[in-house]
């Protein structure tokens, strides 16, 4: 039986990757190709839908496949736990699956997850982010993710040191964790954390070089666990045993 995929930002420049990806995915079908201006009503019938919108859209997106008891996956940035905590009870009390992923690189999620593993013996832990100049949104996911899983690793030690907080400059704060985001020319996407503690600090980088490329084997991974999901599922580190709290 072949899993009925409706995509919605099938046309940018995720969605097409995504699309492409599911085409030669077995017992998987992109049947409908949504836009972030299609009426929401040509979800009925989905087996999946696949968010690929905007960080303003995915909301509604997200909405009408919880309203019509139909998974989803969201590839669209701007999902902070705090927002994930709104739709949450909505995934229960419909009894369907929804899953958010800041990042399809493994890469990425590596990364991220080391960084989380080191956080807990350093005092000090920012972020630089860099994306394109057309990202939309700041600071990216991967970056608040990233941010989230170091507060996590360091439930038992308490926040980062972070000095002059209440200075714009010093970023934008996500767990205790300052982040800084860079919008340029010439950028995919690429992120540092570093941690720092008396004499010594440690950096661990990310770079982002060609995105059909990086993203594939995560989206193989990632839609056949979320036409399957139940419940809320955040990030590929949830698929892979990376030995990490959420």
């Amino acid at each position: 039986m072949t899993t009925q995929v409706a995509l919605v930002g099938g046309s940018g420049k995720l969605g097409s990757i995504i699309h492409g990806v599911i085409g030669d995915l077995d017992g998987f079908e992109v049947t409908r190709v949504l836009t972030s201006r299609s009426d929401l009503g040509e979800l009925d019938g989905a087996d999946l839908v696949i968010d690929a919108t905007t960080p303003q859209v995915s909301i509604d997106v997200v909405r009408a496949a919880i309203e019509r008891r139909i998974n989803v996956l969201v590839a669209t940035s701007g999902w902070s736990a705090e927002r994930i905590a709104f739709v949450r009870p909505l995934v229960e009390e419909a009894g369907t699956g929804a899953v958010f992923i800041p990042n399809f690189s493994l890469g990425s999620v590596l990364g991220s997850a080391l960084a989380a593993a080191a956080a807990p013996f350093f005092d000090s832990a920012e972020i630089v982010e860099a994306h394109h100049e057309k990202k939309v949104d700041s600071p990216s996911g991967t970056a608040v993710r990233t941010a989230e899983l170091i507060a996590a690793a360091r439930a038992d030690v308490g926040p980062v040191s972070a000095p002059h907080a209440d200075q714009r400059a010093r970023g934008q704060q996500v767990g205790s964790v300052p982040i800084h985001s860079l919008r340029r020319p010439g950028v995919i996407a690429k992120q540092e954390v570093i941690l720092s503690g008396p004499g010594e600090s440690l950096t661990f980088t990310h770079d982002t070089v060609e995105p059909a490329l990086a993203y594939a084997p995560g989206i193989r991974l990632a839609v056949p666990h979320a036409a399957r999901a139940e419940g809320v599922v955040i990030g590929l580190e949830s698929m892979i045993d990376l030995g990490l709290r959420s």
